[in-house]
């Protein structure tokens, strides 16, 4: 269960703040009084969550500012004196690896390699999350779950870069950080999650995303993979697990200084046809086509095991699939309405709260 007490007056440096998990973990910190200096571009989609909820205003420190930028990021955490960092700054997307290979490892690894960098130039920071994918194993394509101790890979350039952000994470981790820095310990752990979907994803080449615009603009939806199978899960499910996780390396530090997955019940890892239709099914008048023209190569299978997570950390996925498309719809209604999108937010994130 996450605890509000701990989060209320915490100094949390996060950075993608302006992306659409970062904009959602900010308002949950917020709302729990955590001080919150956020470092990212500005927001790369147009909407974004983080104009439409004005999250700047809940910030102490707002730096927009390139992850690639080491000597902008040391100054910022140096400034800030932060005493969690949590790391979700990247280049998000398989088919934009393809288009911008180099620029996807500049940020991912380089960028991971920076922040370990300037986490292990301040002497406040106490415990550290790199948050990476489920896409950094090497995939085979099985039926069953992949467990944290099972080998790195990636067929395309984001989920090869997520690995080796991994294996960073790992080396500086063993080198630096888990031995005494200064009389200090720094606790770092890595965090693999699924397909996150929710309101407030305005982001290109995304199932979910692409579908809602399709819908508000009153075009039929294009699936390109619609038998790929993947695990789905609402974006406060891998949030919750973070904070908890933060927690835990906070006061127990090397105890759970390692990866984890949050991972959505297994029931809940289905076909891309079967979320559209879903999403076609709640939403009067969608209909969807798909595409069969050429495409790179992504997964068509990938689950994750999430055991770990739910015997060591008591974390469990609280909303099932059904509930995370509910969830999508409401705020898109909301949207679409012209209501507060931070009203609708909070309700969501107090309903998930009580859930646990």
């Amino acid at each position: 269960m996450i605890n509000q007490t701990f989060w209320n007056g915490k100094k949390v440096f996060l950075t993608g703040h302006t992306g659409f998990k970062g904009s959602w973990l900010c308002l949950w910190l917020s709302s729990m009084g955590a001080e919150i200096t956020g470092y990212s571009l500005e927001p790369s989609t147009s909407p974004s969550l983080f104009d439409l909820c004005n999250i700047k205003d809940l910030l102490k420190n707002n730096v927009i500012a390139d992850i690639r930028d080491s000597a902008k990021l040391n100054l910022a955490m140096q400034q800030a004196r932060p005493e969690i960092v949590i790391h979700m700054a990247a280049q998000p997307l398989v088919r934009e690896s393809y288009k911008n290979p180099v620029e996807t490892y500049e940020v991912n690894v380089m960028g991971t390699i920076n922040l370990l960098e300037a986490v292990r130039n301040c002497q406040s920071v106490v415990s550290v999350i790199n948050v990476t994918t489920d896409k950094c194993y090497e995939n085979k394509e099985w039926h069953w779950g992949y467990r944290e101790n099972e080998p790195l890979g990636g067929y395309d350039p984001y989920s090869s870069s997520k690995a080796c952000s991994e294996l960073v994470t790992s080396a500086y981790r063993n080198s630096f950080l888990n031995n005494q820095i200064g009389g200090r310990q720094i606790a770092v752990a890595s965090a693999r999650a699924g397909n996150v979907i929710g309101g407030g994803d305005w982001a290109a080449d995304r199932l979910v995303p692409d579908s809602i615009r399709s819908i508000l603009n009153d075009q039929k939806i294009i699936i390109r993979n619609p038998h790929s199978i993947r695990p789905w899960q609402h974006v406060l499910e891998p949030l919750s697990g973070y904070l908890l996780l933060a927690e835990n390396l906070y006061q127990q530090g090397g105890k759970y200084a390692s990866a984890w997955n949050f991972g959505p019940s297994d029931d809940d890892a289905k076909p891309v046809e079967w979320i559209v239709q879903e999403i076609c099914r709640k939403w009067d008048g969608a209909g969807y086509e798909v595409d069969t023209s050429s495409h790179p190569h992504e997964a068509q299978y990938l689950k994750l095991d999430c055991s770990k997570a739910k015997a060591e950390l008591k974390w469990h996925p609280r909303w099932n699939l059904e509930k995370a498309i509910d969830k999508i719809i409401e705020f898109t209604v909301a949207y679409k309405e012209g209501e507060s999108l931070v009203d609708i937010c909070g309700r969501q994130i107090e309903e998930y709260e009580q859930s646990i």
